[in-house]
């Protein structure tokens, strides 16, 4: 029975590399000499530090624009909050998503029930499995996956015939 998974996984060798580059902008721009402004990727922890809300405001564009650049969807990042951590120093710790959350994946599988395509949705740990007796109807219920959640950055693997 053809089938195809939609799963939520950044490319984490693309972001490593984009954080590196933020790290060195930030290393030979003027506005942060004499700055505690830094950036650090920890397995799925991205944290950001600065001297304050402004600065941290600034090396999340400067990521935003090396993500871009490297081809890694901004909606991969969940923003955390700002911290104070001593001093008038602040950090801000983002995680990298990786795999539909069950919340999500309920309203995936709910989307493709409500449909009337005849397919299957099923959740497979934090995947989503689509099922179908027809590959047009896999592709119809890809492209309306797509149309549908617009917040969450979805790829589709795993297609078989």
């Amino acid at each position: 029975m053809p089938s195809f998974d939609t799963v939520l996984e950044a490319d984490l060798v693309k972001l490593k590399n984009a954080v590196e580059n933020c790290a060195k902008e930030i290393g030979t721009r003027f506005d942060f000499k004499g700055t505690a402004a830094a950036i650090e990727i920890k397995d799925k922890d991205i944290t950001l530090l600065g001297d304050g809300d402004f600065q941290i405001d600034q090396i999340n564009d400067i990521l935003r624009n090396k993500l871009a650049k490297a081809g890694v969807d901004v909606r991969f990042l969940d923003l955390g909050k700002i911290e104070k951590i001593g001093g008038d120093k602040v950090k801000q710790v983002s995680k990298v998503r990786n795999g539909i959350a069950g919340d999500d994946a309920k309203k995936i599988q709910q989307l493709i029930k409500g449909s009337k395509l005849k397919v299957q949705g099923s959740i497979q740990g934090d995947a989503v499995r689509v099922s179908g007796a027809k590959r047009d109807d896999l592709q119809a219920a890809m492209a309306l996956i797509r149309a549908e959640v617009k917040d969450l950055p979805l790829s589709f693997n795993n297609f078989r015939d």
